[in-house]
C-alpha cells in the first residue's frame, strides 16, 4: 500500500493508497490505532493528489464535502458505522445512541458503535469528529480531542459550499 504525507493544519497526515488508488487510510500523528507505518508500501510524493486537493480546500473553508474513491476495509458492522458516518451533514453532529438508531439497533449498542468509530481508517473524509456523547460532550477521539475540537469548531465556521 503506497503512502504519502501531507501537512495540514492539524499536523501531518498520512495518506495510503490501493493499489487501485482508491483511500485506505487517513492517518494523524499519533492517532490511535494507527498501523506500524512498516505496513505501509513505499512512499510516493503526490500519491492521491485528488485527496490533497481537497484536503487543502476543506481546511481553507471551500469545500464541505469529499468525492474521492474510498477503499474501506473493516468487518461488516465496522462499514456499517464507517458509511453511516458520511451521512452526517456537515456542520452537524450526532451522538453515539443516534447514530446507533439510525443503523437500527438498540440503544446500548452506542458503546459497539463508538468503538468502531474510534477504528475509522479515513479520518475527516470519513468524520467520526462529528459524533459526540450523548450530553453533547467530546468524549473520545483516535486523533485526539484537540483536534475534535478543532475540526468541529472550523466547521461550524464554515458555509456549506458544496
Amino acid at each position: 500500500m503506497p503512502h504519502t504525507v501531507i501537512d495540514s493544519p492539524i499536523g501531518a497526515l498520512t495518506v495510503v493508497a490501493t493499489d487501485d488508488n482508491r483511500l485506505r487510510g487517513l492517518y494523524m500523528e499519533q492517532q490511535r490505532h494507527l498501523p506500524q507505518l512498516e505496513t505501509f508500501g513505499d512512499r510516493v510524493d503526490g500519491l492521491l493528489p485528488e485527496v490533497e486537493a481537497q484536503l487543502e480546500e476543506y481546511f481553507a473553508g471551500g469545500r464541505t464535502t469529499f468525492d474521492v474513491p474510498l477503499a474501506l476495509f473493516g468487518t461488516p458492522f465496522q462499514l456499517e458505522v464507517w458509511n453511516a458516518l458520511l451521512e452526517i451533514p456537515f456542520g452537524e453532529t450526532w451522538t453515539y445512541g443516534g447514530l446507533a438508531a439510525h443503523l437500527g439497533k438498540p440503544p446500548g449498542a452506542s458503546r459497539a458503535v463508538g468503538l468502531a468509530n474510534g477504528k475509522n481508517p479515513i479520518s475527516i473524509i470519513v468524520p467520526c469528529h462529528r459524533v459526540v456523547g450523548s450530553t453533547g460532550d467530546l468524549t473520545g477521539y483516535g486523533g485526539g480531542l484537540d483536534r475534535k475540537r478543532t475540526l468541529l469548531a472550523h466547521e461550524s465556521t464554515t458555509p456549506a459550499l458544496f
